[in-house]
C-alpha cells in the first residue's frame, strides 16, 4: 500500500507540472484574489473603512479560500474517476454529465464574482447553513468541486489504472490509496501556487485596492475557461507547450506496471492458469484447474431463449467452452470459424460454448451493435455481456481466450490465444467421449488455421488513452483537434498523421485532407473503423483498393490482402467523419 501510495503521488506532481494543467491554472490564480478580506491599513479590498480590525495570528492563513479550491478540486475529482462512471451507468445518465455540471456550476460561480449582488445571492443558503454571515474568502471548496469535475489530465498510467478500476465496479481499498496519492500530488503544487496568487495580491497595496476588479475579471476568466471546456477548446493550448513530463510518465509507467496490473480489471483472480500443479496454459493433455466460476456480473444475454440468462450449473454434464472475445479484434475473429464449426458439429453430442464478450472499445459496448456484428460474423452460440468484466476477472481473461469445462464444472484446459485448434478440438472430443462413453462422434473439422506465423506487426492503437502510441513524428496526446505534417520517413512498425485529425481517448476521426501513413510487416492490414464514407488506400501513389466505411457500428475493415506477407508503407485517406480506432495484422 506504501508503493502505491508513493506511486500514486509522484504521478499526480508529474502530472500537475505537465501542459495538461495549463487549463485550469487561470481558474486557481482567479481563486486567490480575495474578496471583502481586511488589509493591514484599515480599509478593506472593496475600498470602504474597516470597522473590525484583528491582529493576525502568523500561524493561521490570512485566507482558508486557496486551501478550499484545491480540497474541492482533489475530493471531486477522485470521486469522479473512481465511482464518476459506475454511477452514471448506474443510473442510465449520459457519460458527460458530470463535465457539464461541472461547466455549469463553473459559470454559475463566474458570474458571481462579475454581478456581486448576484455572488451575494448565491451565497445566502450557506449563511443560512451556518448561521453566520458568509466569508467569501472561505467559500472556495464549491469552485473546488466544479473545477475538479473538469480537471481531466493526461491519460498517464497511473490515471488509466484508476479509470478503468472505476470504471468496471471494482474499487479496491488499494485503488483507493492510489487515488489518494494521485490527487495528493496533483494538489500539492496547485496549492503552492494558488498560495502564491493570495500572498502577491494581498501583499501588493495596489492590487489590493483593485482586489473588486480583479475578482471581476477572475469570473471573466472562469465563464470563458468554462465556455472553452464546453467545446472542447483547451486542447489547442496544451499542444503550443512541448510534453516535457513524457520522459517522467515513461519512467514511471516501468517502474510501477506491476503495481498498477494488480488493480486492472482481472484483479481477484480466482482461475490462474499460470499456477498450480499441471494447470498450465496451452499444455496439450487434460488437466484440472479447479471449479469454473459462473458468468458474473452479465448485463444481457444474447441467443438464448428469450434473452435468459444461463449458469454452468444448468449446464452439467455438458462439455462446455467459456470464449472471451470482442467483435472488433482480428484475433477473436480468427477463432470464430473454428468455434463455430465446433458447435455445428458437436452440439448434439453435449457440445456448449459461451461467448463472453468483454469490450475492448466503447462502441462495443452498446448491445445493439454487438447483436448486429454476431450476426454478421455467424455466431449462433449464446454470449454473455461482460460490460462490467465481472467475468473476466474471475477468469483473468485476455482477447482471445478459452477454457473448457468438463461434465463436472471443471476447467480442464487454458489457451490464452489464438491458435492450436487441433489440441482443443482433440480435447473437446475425449471430454465429450468422458461424458457419455461409447457415443459415436461426428468426424472431426476442417477449418484452415489462420493464425499467423510470421513476425507481424503488433497491434497499433490510434486513441490517445494508449500513449505512449507507435507512430513516428506528433500523434495526439489528449482530446480535440490539431492539424499534423507527415515526418521526411516513417519508421517500421509506426504510422505518421498528415492534415486535421481530432482525437479522443479511443480513436481518431478525419477532417478535410486528413492522411495517415502506415509501415507494417504482414500479408493483411485491418482497420477498426466507425463513421460513414471510404477508405482509399495506396502504395507508392497508386490505389490498392477502396474500402467502404457502412454507418452502424464502428467494425474491422481489410484495408490490405496479400498473398505473402511483406515490409509495406500504405497510406490511407478517409472520408472526413471517418473514426479510425486500431490497425491489426496477419
Amino acid at each position: 500500500m506504501l508503493t502505491l501510495l508513493i506511486l500514486g503521488l509522484v504521478a499526480g506532481v508529474i502530472t500537475s507540472l505537465s501542459p495538461c494543467v495549463l487549463p485550469v491554472l487561470p481558474v486557481v490564480l482567479s481563486a486567490a484574489v480575495p474578496g471583502r478580506t481586511r488589509a493591514a491599513s484599515g480599509e478593506d479590498t472593496d475600498g470602504q473603512q474597516a470597522t473590525d480590525i484583528r491582529p493576525a495570528r502568523r500561524w493561521r492563513p490570512k485566507s482558508w479560500r486557496p486551501f478550499g479550491v484545491v480540497a474541492g478540486l482533489m475530493l471531486s475529482f477522485s470521486l469522479a474517476t473512481l465511482f464518476g462512471a459506475l454511477v452514471l451507468k448506474t443510473l442510465h445518465l449520459p457519460a458527460d454529465l458530470l463535465r457539464d455540471l461541472g461547466v455549469a456550476v463553473l459559470i454559475v460561480i463566474g458570474l458571481g464574482f462579475v454581478i456581486p449582488p448576484f455572488g451575494e445571492l448565491l451565497e445566502r443558503p450557506f449563511a443560512r447553513l451556518s448561521g453566520r454571515n458568509v466569508n467569501p474568502d472561505k467559500n472556495g471548496i464549491v469552485l473546488g468541486l466544479a473545477l475538479g469535475l473538469l480537471f481531466v489530465p493526461c491519460a498517464g498510467p497511473v490515471l488509466t489504472a484508476i479509470a478503468v478500476v472505476g470504471a468496471s465496479g471494482h474499487v479496491s481499498f488499494g485503488a483507493v490509496v492510489l487515488t489518494a496519492g494521485f490527487a495528493g500530488g496533483v494538489g500539492i503544487p496547485l496549492l503552492a501556487v494558488a498560495l502564491a496568487g493570495d500572498n502577491i495580491v494581498r501583499r501588493t497595496a495596489t492590487l489590493r485596492k483593485h482586489a473588486a476588479r480583479l475578482r471581476a475579471a477572475g469570473g471573466v476568466v472562469m465563464i470563458a475557461l468554462a465556455i472553452l471546456i464546453a467545446f472542447n477548446l483547451t486542447q489547442g493550448l496544451q499542444r503550443l507547450v512541448p510534453g516535457y513530463t513524457s520522459a517522467l510518465e515513461n519512467k514511471l509507467e516501468g517502474h510501477g506496471r506491476v503495481q498498477l496490473r494488480n488493480l486492472a480489471p482481472n484483479s481477484g483472480l480466482k482461475v490462474n492458469p499460470h499456477g498450480g500443479p499441471g494447470c498450465s496454459e496451452d499444455n496439450a493433455a487434460l488437466v484440472n484447474c479447479g471449479p469454473a466460476p459462473e458468468p458474473k456480473d452479465i448485463t444481457e444475454w444474447l441467443n438464448t431463449a428469450d434473452g435468459k440468462p444461463i449458469s454452468l450449473a444448468q449446464l452439467r454434464g455438458k462439455v462446455v467452452l467459456v470464449d472471451f472475445w470482442t467483435y472488433s479484434c482480428i484475433n477473436c475473429q480468427r477463432t470464430l470459424p473454428h468455434l463455430e464449426a465446433w458447435y455445428s458439429t458437436y452440439k448434439d453430442s453435449g457440445l456448449e460454448i459461451i461467448g463472453v464478450h468483454s469490450p475492448e472499445f466503447a462502441f462495443e459496448r452498446v448491445p445493439n451493435n454487438v447483436k448486429e456484428q454476431a450476426q454478421a460474423l455467424n455466431v449462433q452460440y449464446p454470449i454473455a455481456l461482460d460490460n462490467n468484466f465481472g467475468t473476466w476477472r474471475e477468469y483473468n481473461a485476455t482477447w482471445p481466450s478459452e477454457f473448457l469445462v468438463d461434465k463436472n464444472g471443471n476447467i480442464r484446459h487454458v489457451l490464452l490465444d489464438e491458435g492450436h485448434y487441433d489440441t482443443t478440438e482433440k480435447l473437446i472430443r475425449q471430454l465429450l467421449t468422458d461424458a457419455k462413453p461409447g457415443i459415436a462422434l461426428p468426424a472431426p473439422t476442417n477449418v484452415a488455421d489462420q493464425t499467423p506465423k510470421a513476425s507481424y506487426t503488433h497491434e497499433t492503437y490510434l486513441g490517445f488513452q494508449h500513449k505512449p502510441l507507435h507512430s513516428t513524428g506528433p500523434a495526439p496526446q489528449g482530446p480535440g483537434s490539431a492539424s499534423y505534417h507527415y515526418p521526411p520517413t516513417v519508421a517500421a512498425n509506426t504510422f505518421a498523421l498528415s492534415g486535421p485529425w481530432d482525437a479522443a481517448a479511443q480513436s481518431i476521426t478525419a477532417g478535410p485532407g486528413a492522411e495517415l501513413k502506415l509501415n507494417y510487416q504482414a500479408k493483411k492490414v485491418h482497420l477498426v473503423a466507425g463513421g460513414r464514407g471510404t477508405l482509399t488506400v495506396r502504395i507508392g501513389g497508386q490505389p490498392i483498393s477502396s474500402v467502404p466505411v457502412n454507418a452502424g457500428a464502428p467494425t474491422l475493415y481489410t484495408l490490405v490482402d496479400q498473398p505473402d506477407a511483406r515490409r509495406a508503407t500504405i497510406t490511407v485517406t478517409p472520408t472526413p467523419g471517418v473514426s479510425a480506432y486500431s490497425f491489426t495484422f496477419d
